[in-house]
């Protein structure tokens, strides 16, 4: 599983910024100077990237996207995107998406190496693997990632269970307390019997 940044305030941003990700990470399949996916861009100039304002999270900084959104705030807004460094979200791959999964869904993640197991959702899409987690998904399972600059769960030891049509009114979710709180009182099990 590789390390998602995307929806993190502070995922990218122009040279000399201190970023969770580097630049050529938010290019359609990491080419530089292809398809930009990983933060917004001008409409009339699909190479020039929004820039957060005085009043934002991380001014300077690129706004960084996810598939999933905050449908109440503009798409300017850097809190309109799943925050990578807050909340533990999956990629939807195809095989989950002809299951049934949608982008809101919520998951159970189980690390075998680390025996944890946490609720998370789908928050982003673009990988047709669905090989990718948020940072803070990677975290939480025990993987001591800092950023998406380096490292990746090489193994394949993480488990992911999808629970479609868990969220039709795509909540959104600004701290893992909250979700973690929506999953268990709809009794989402996270329990996983895997024999290692």
């Amino acid at each position: 599983m590789d390390i998602d940044v995307d929806g993190a305030p502070n995922a990218y941003g122009p040279p000399g910024k201190k970023t969770l990700d580097y630049l050529s990470n938010a290019h359609y399949r990491a080419r530089p100077g292809g398809e930009i996916v990983g933060y917004l861009t001008d409409d009339d100039h699909p190479k020039v990237p929004i820039i957060q304002g005085p009043h934002d999270p991380y001014p300077g900084y690129y706004v960084s996207t996810t598939h999933m959104v905050d449908r109440s705030r503009k798409r300017r807004d850097p809190l309109r995107y799943v925050d990578a460094t807050k909340i533990n979200y999956v990629v939807l791959g195809e095989e989950a998406k002809r299951r049934g999964a949608r982008v809101g869904d919520f998951v159970a993640v189980y690390s075998r190496r680390h025996k944890r197991a946490v609720y998370g959702i789908v928050g982003d899409s673009g990988n047709p693997s669905g090989e990718e987690g948020s940072l803070h998904l990677l975290q939480a399972l025990g993987y001591p990632f800092k950023s998406g600059k380096t490292g990746s769960v090489e193994r394949k030891e993480v488990v992911i269970r999808f629970f479609p049509g868990s969220n039709p009114g795509r909540m959104f979710f600004r701290s893992q307390e909250t979700l973690d709180a929506a999953a268990e009182k709809m009794g989402l099990s996270r329990e996983f019997r895997i024999r290692d």
